[in-house]
This record gives structure tokens, sequence and C-alpha cells, in this order.
């Protein structure tokens, strides 16, 4: 019986160490929104080859291990920036390259707005952004970039 025990707990170690680590990501203050709820159930498995993980928070979402795409729902909605604005899929994003290789994104003139963060030496920004335009395009837009 012991032995039994001792080699069942083995295998739980082991398969609890081809786990990846829980993401820990701060919501926005909006992330209980309904609106965000729809997107999230429509992210998708994978950005550029990089896995889905699990994250800690609500309307949050994490690819990669290290974390190369991190996703949030639930920002205030942005109509007014003196960021770039660039149309990929057909969403206007706002482009923060403040902290670059990481590029921000938000999305502009949806309420809440959506923030994507890209570690560009791992996954291309236009990719990451290509592949959750379907569940991002969930939330209409109000209003388009000028320009």
């Amino acid at each position: 019986m012991k032995f039994l025990l001792a080699a069942a707990l083995a295998a739980g170690t082991l398969a609890l160490t081809g786990c990846s680590a829980t993401v820990s990501l701060d919501p926005a203050a909006d992330a209980n929104n309904p609106a965000c709820a729809n997107v999230v159930v429509r992210l998708p498995d994978s950005i550029d080859n990089n896995t889905k993980r699990q994250t800690n928070s609500q309307s949050t979402a994490a690819w990669g291990e290290p974390t190369s795409v991190i996703f949030r729902c639930g920002l205030p909605a942005v109509t007014v920036s003196k960021l770039t604005c660039v149309t990929t899929s057909g969403i206007d994003w706002l482009v923060d390259e403040s902290k670059k290789p990481s590029y921000r994104f938000i999305t502009f003139a949806r309420k809440p707005a959506i923030e994507v963060i890209v570690d560009s030496q791992k996954v291309s920004g236009v990719s990451a952004l290509d592949e959750l335009s379907q569940a991002v395009s969930q939330i209409p837009a109000t209003d388009k970039c000028a320009g």
C-alpha cells in the first residue's frame, strides 16, 4: 500500500512539473464588463505557435513561455490620442513603442478597451493582433482612427 501511495505521489509530481506556471496579471478596472467575457471566450489557443497559458485575473490572457503576448480587457475607451494608430484585420490599434522591443497596443474607440503587449523579439505584433482580431471584433468600434 505504501508503495502504491509513493508511486502515485511521484507520478503526480512529474505531471505537475510539466505544467506552466500561472501568469500573474493585474485586471483592468472594468474587467468584469460582460463585453470582456464575450471576447475572452473567443481568444485563440495559440498565437504564432505560442500556447495560451493560465492567468490569475479576470479578462486577461497570456501566451508563450516565457510570456510573449499579454492580453487585458476592461481598460477605459480611448478616442483621442497622440499615439500612432494602425489598422490590422479591421481593428484600429494605438501603438505605444516606448518600451520596445515590447510594444503595447490599445484598441481605439472600443468600450471597454483592450490592451495587448507583445514582445517583438518572440512574436510579430501584426501576427498577434491578426490572430486576436476575431475575438476583439466582438466589441464594436464607435469611431475610426483619423488619417
